[in-house]
């Protein structure tokens, strides 16, 4: 009598809790609300799986088991003839059924809030991207249609661009947006987007050409304002001059830094050893540290003016000379050159070895062709102004 007794008690107290767990879990899921974010709604799912996975097979493993320790008390009763057990109707079979069913439709609400709500937050995940990454791609095409659309005055022209380069900055900022995005999205395991074509990579990839193409042109338009007013060179000579600055400016920063302007000159023909070189930028980079396109400009005019004025006195020498590969102090002074500019140059020209006429033999004879190869070559200055 008393074992039956135990296993009535027994029973009733673990109906009473698993009703208890039962009525706690719905509860909890009827209260539960999404936050709108995918970390949330799969954390929540995986709770849900967990509960699939092991609280709900321990509640199916006890109701099992309280419908077996019921039989077993009853049969136990009828064996010994005693009255038969009937169970509270709150904490009967039927009850427990009742209870149970409750549970499983609210599984299967459960389940299909975290489903769609996990749905819904990709499918605007995949919108919200689409909207920012199409909105941006179209930015990027009206600049590139503004920058090559441009013509007439080229002060306009650079003042545009200059607007335009101004704008750039904001569109890194909407990238950064579509960067945060597009991580959602990879949390999110979203693999496709029926809404765009374009991916962020693609993205950051054009606007880096974009941002290239605006600082060329602005450098460009800046150079022909440069060029534009060197009036002392051919165009000729400012094509080459501007090709060679653009090849060597590796960094598209419309300067060079000291090996690039020591390679531009060497592609020029001017070679340097390398304390005259860094004498040389110093000299034109100023305190600036890079040499810009004005700046290399206005150094090859001079260059170009320095080689046109010794070209000009070699041709003055040529006719002093009457033709000679050589002059004599005579020649200089009738040439009407001041005094003191013929005894310079007297002390200055190196003596002449080769062949003369008959009736310069007894007189000292100069050598100005191997005087002005110097100047010719660039590798002088002194005396050829004063000449």
């Amino acid at each position: 009598m008393q074992g039956a007794w135990e296993m009535q008690n027994t029973y009733e107290r673990r109906v009473k809790a698993l009703l208890a767990a039962i009525v706690k879990q719905r509860e909890e899921w009827n209260g539960a609300h999404f936050d709108g974010t995918y970390a949330d709604a799969k954390d929540q799912s995986r709770l849900f799986t967990a509960y699939k996975q092991r609280g709900k097979r321990d509640w199916v493993a006890e109701k099992s088991d309280l419908a077996g320790l019921l039989g077993n008390i009853k049969t136990k009763l009828n064996t010994y003839q005693l009255r038969p057990y009937q169970p509270p109707p709150e904490l009967s079979l039927q009850a427990l059924d009742t209870a149970w069913s409750g549970l499983m439709e609210d599984e299967r609400h459960r389940s299909q809030a975290i489903n769609n709500t996990i749905r819904d937050i990709k499918n605007n995940l995949r919108k919200t991207f689409a909207d920012k990454a199409n909105d941006f791609a179209l930015a990027l095409k009206t600049i590139s249609v503004s920058i090559s659309g441009l013509e007439g005055d080229v002060e306009d022209q650079r003042e545009h661009t200059s607007q335009i380069a101004q704008n750039l900055p904001p569109l890194d900022q909407y990238l950064d947006i579509i960067a945060s995005l597009n991580t959602q999205c990879e949390e999110a395991n979203i693999e496709e987007n029926d809404y765009t074509t374009y991916t962020y990579d693609e993205l950051a990839y054009e606007l880096g050409l974009v941002r290239s193409s605006v600082q060329k042109k602005l450098a460009f338009l800046e150079n022909q304002l440069v060029a534009r007013n060197m009036t002392n060179l051919t165009p000729i000579q400012l094509e080459e001059f501007e090709s060679v600055f653009r090849h060597f400016d590796r960094d598209l920063s419309n300067s060079l830094h000291e090996l690039e302007f020591s390679a531009a000159l060497a592609s020029l023909g001017l070679v340097y050893d390398e304390s005259e070189m860094h004498a040389r930028f110093l000299e034109v980079a100023g305190h600036g540290g890079h040499v810009t396109f004005e700046q290399f400009i206005r150094f090859m005019v001079d260059v170009t003016e320095d080689q046109n004025t010794a070209e000009q006195v070699f041709e003055s020498f040529r006719e002093v000379a009457d033709g000679k590969p050589y002059v004599t102090e005579m020649d200089l002074t009738h040439s009407l050159i001041p005094e003191e500019i013929v005894r310079q140059l007297v002390e200055e020209m190196p003596v002449h070895r080769g062949p003369d006429l008959r009736e310069d033999r007894e007189v000292r004879k100069f050598d100005y062709v191997g005087f002005m190869e110097k100047f010719l070559t660039g590798g002088g200055e002194a005396g050829v102004n004063g000449t």
